[in-house]
């Protein structure tokens, strides 16, 4: 990095010393931009970077609700909004026990440049909550989100700051939110996208970003004059995303032959079918099982069980060609990076929002195999939640191949955005750098053109 972007650093470590994962983020951006700002001096006089790392507003507030057997408890709830510099703040909400501060404030300030990306106008932001929806009565999780709505429903709107779900918020959650932000503001509009068809949700939306991943990986390998046909691949997670994931590369001649979740991984070199990937679905979206069960069914398939002692995850260093990590943060390290390159992965396409260290990303990209990094090929999921928004305002329903359509042309758009970023500031074929200089470049524009704001 050039000297300005190095004293950069040392001044965010020094603010955010007690955030890992923000510092992570920023850093990543800040050496693939740091090319750009030497060659746009006015970036560097507006202190457009130092700007963008600080978000415009962070909401914090306390999130009390009753469990079923009369006990209070209290939740913290967040709601970064990082820079709406291009649009209204857009990006998920996360309930989950390691939800904190430092965590929103990386899934946000990574959301800025993966919504820039897409096309579509619209700004970045995160938020959620440490709230645990595992293990918890539909009746308890109705009763925390409406008391976590009531607060939040003060410093959002459809024109202002549109969240979504990301884990621990689907379906089920986002409803209970979009009733009680209805019930409070006496008014129904598109305040939150991932909702239910009947009332103003899009087709498409659940399967968008493991769709959307796909399509930008099969846009790698067209580049390279490849296809997905006959290729052996990894997916991690088994939540929304891994399982459109999976859907998509079979549709595209693929086979999967792994899966995980907190609790381990399966494998099974016969491959995850579309009847196995069916009762995958029943297994993680209605029973809300573990992924040990689908072992328990299949007999072609074998169970691993999560071992903290061990330096690696033992589901990377199965053989094949393409991997795609949709799970959650640094879940692949070095030497998780060291084995899937040994064992013939040749692409990696990132699903979950930073799911690669570090060392892992300095190894997948010094090697030169095809790596798309989160924050270009998961962008599926936000862009179709753009598309929701339209739908929204103009109060219309698109067709399920409409959207479709749309997706796919979304995602070529980021991969050739990435292409052309990578290849303009000397570093062709490195998506990384591509999609942070891209991303980068149109925030920076808006908020020269818009002032000292």
């Amino acid at each position: 990095m050039s000297g300005y972007a190095t004293e950069f650093m040392d001044a965010v470590r020094a603010k955010n010393s007690g955030e890992p994962e923000f510092l992570q983020a920023v850093a990543e951006v800040v050496e693939s931009c740091s090319v750009v700002l030497d060659r746009h001096p006015e970036f560097r006089d507006a202190k457009i970077l130092e700007r963008m790392v600080e978000p415009e507003r962070v909401i914090m507030f306390r999130v009390p609700w009753q469990g079923d057997d009369g006990e209070v408890h209290v939740n913290r709830g967040f709601r970064v909004e990082m820079n709406s510099a291009i649009g209204p703040y857009k990006g998920g909400l996360r309930f989950h026990p390691s939800v904190n501060l430092g965590i929103l404030k990386f899934l946000a300030f990574e959301q800025v440049f993966k919504n820039s990306l897409t096309t579509l106008p619209m700004g970045g932001g995160k938020g959620g909550s440490d709230f645990d929806p595992k293990g918890k009565s539909d009746a308890e999780v109705m009763r925390f989100c409406q008391s976590f709505m009531t607060e939040l429903q003060r410093h959002i709107g459809p024109d202002t700051d549109v969240p979504a779900g990301d884990i621990g918020v689907g379906g089920r959650e986002i409803g209970f939110m979009f009733g009680q932000y209805k019930r409070l503001r006496n008014e129904f509009t598109g305040v939150l996208t991932g909702k239910g068809l009947d009332w103003g949700g899009s087709l498409i939306r659940p399967e968008a970003t493991g769709y959307g991943c796909v399509y930008f990986a099969a846009e790698m390998l067209a580049a390279r004059g490849d296809s997905f046909e006959g290729k052996t691949c990894l997916v991690s997670g088994s939540g929304n995303v891994a399982q459109y994931t999976i859907e998509k590369i079979l549709d595209l001649g693929g086979a999967v032959v792994t899966a995980s979740d907190s609790s381990g991984f399966i494998h099974d070199p016969a491959g995850i079918d579309r009847a196995k990937l069916a009762y995958l679905m029943e297994l993680k979206n209605v029973k809300r099982g573990r992924i040990s069960e689908y072992a328990d069914k299949y007999p072609s398939a074998t169970y691993t069980p999560t071992d903290p002692s061990l330096d690696h995850n033992p589901l990377w260093a199965v053989p094949a060609d393409c991997a795609f990590p949709s799970a959650t943060q640094n879940e692949i390290n070095a030497v998780d990076a060291k084995n899937m390159l040994a064992n013939g992965v040749s692409l990696v396409a990132e699903g979950a929002n930073m799911p690669s260290s570090p060392e892992a990303v300095h190894a997948f990209v010094e090697t030169g195999i095809m790596y798309a990094p989160g924050k270009a090929s998961n962008a599926g999921g936000v862009a179709t939640s753009g598309l929701e928004m339209s739908q929204n305002s103009m109060r219309l329903s698109w067709s399920r191949e409409e959207v479709d359509t749309r997706l796919r042309g979304i995602m070529q758009s980021i991969h050739q955005s990435c292409v052309d970023a990578a290849d303009e500031y000397g570093t062709p074929g490195n998506y990384v750098n591509g999609a942070n200089i891209a991303g980068f470049m149109k925030v920076a524009r808006a908020m020269l053109a818009q002032g000292l704001v």
